[in-house]
């Protein structure tokens, strides 16, 4: 019978393979909820015949988490081709407020 894959996983990277495994497992998780997009959690075990009938055996952990989409910022161009946050062809409008104690009319610069 085989002996549970954990046993060998131990033993990888120094003993730091299994905690390097539930460090990126945490990362994905995270990124996955907060993006509500799959990822890819990859262990790759190299092993090679080494010397006297004993293996080198390695383990690589990778991480492919989601991509979270740019932000967006939204321009208006002008006929000199500048982009500007405010559209040059809208009108301005000149905002007051009211203070609600005394009822006085302020106005608001933009």
């Amino acid at each position: 019978m085989a002996r549970p894959i954990t046993e060998t996983l131990h033993h990888l990277g120094a003993g730091c393979l299994m905690d390097e495994l539930a460090e990126k497992m945490a990362e994905l998780v995270l990124a996955c909820d907060a993006t509500g997009k799959p990822g890819n959690l990859i262990l790759k075990i190299s092993m090679r015949r080494a010397t006297a009938g004993a293996f080198a055996i390695t383990g690589a952990v990778t991480v492919k988490k989601p991509i979270e989409p740019p932000v967006e910022a939204l321009m208006f161009p002008t006929p000199e081709g500048n982009l500007l946050t405010e559209d040059p062809r809208q009108q301005k409008l000149s905002l007051k407020s009211v203070d609600q104690l005394t009822g006085e009319i302020k106005s608001l610069s933009a």
